[in-house]
């Protein structure tokens, strides 16, 4: 877990399974998984959603993002958290999901902001996965990225791919510089499911009960 990003008390733990009964029943990579369970708001007090970042804040620090050209998971995404999502939302709950994040000092020469996150919001996952493992879910070609200090157009309000988020932080100058890089869940809607085979570049990343192994692409 990265502390600074968690709030309330969810699980983010690495587990076995989950495994059901068909194609795509199980794992990806393995035996594993990483498992959320984030409480979404209530009607009583809508401050009180929770929020999960497991990830990684050592071995990618000064890395930079420009040099990112591969990076996606797999999820087990269910019927349930349809009905935790938003009722207005077009996909009716569907990009209720995990999101990957990477904190980042943009090193923008037009700013003096040295901290910003960007975030990937993930397209639903088609109607024949849910309820078992989805396919890999590329978060270069496919979803929405932004960042969260409005440090260029790519905003919440105005999401892009990764190639513009890419575009709009390079200006010439000192490269975007990678601080830590992971999987959230939050703060927004109640979720309950699992992600694995995590990419980044030439790794992948296979969530297993006794810990992370770093699978090299070939």
């Amino acid at each position: 877990m990265i502390p600074r990003n968690t709030i309330g008390s969810p699980v983010a733990a690495l587990r076995f399974g989950p495994v059901v009964p068909g194609n795509n029943g199980r794992p990806p990579y393995g035996n594993g998984s990483l498992g959320f369970e984030v409480a979404g708001k209530s009607a009583a007090d809508t401050n009180d959603a929770e929020k999960a970042d497991f990830g990684n804040a050592v071995d990618f620090v000064g890395e930079n993002l420009l040099q990112v050209d591969r990076v996606g998971f797999h999820v087990f995404q269910t019927t349930e958290n349809l009905g935790y999502g938003d009722p207005n939302d077009g996909s009716l709950g569907g990009t209720n999901l995990p999101s990957i994040r990477f904190e980042l000092d943009p090193n923008l020469s037009s700013s003096v902001d040295n901290y910003t996150v960007a975030v990937w919001r993930p397209d639903p996952v088609p109607v024949a996965s849910l309820n078992r493992w989805s396919g890999y879910l590329d978060a270069a070609r496919t979803g929405s990225w932004y960042l969260t200090g409005g440090e260029t157009a790519c905003n919440q309000a105005a999401r892009c791919t990764f190639d513009e988020l890419q575009t709009s932080l390079d200006d010439g100058g000192d490269a975007p510089s990678i601080l830590t890089f992971g999987v959230s869940k939050g703060r927004d809607y109640a979720w309950v499911g699992a992600v694995d085979g995590l990419r980044l570049n030439q790794y992948v990343y296979d969530f297993e009960a006794n810990g992370v192994n770093a699978r090299r692409v070939r």
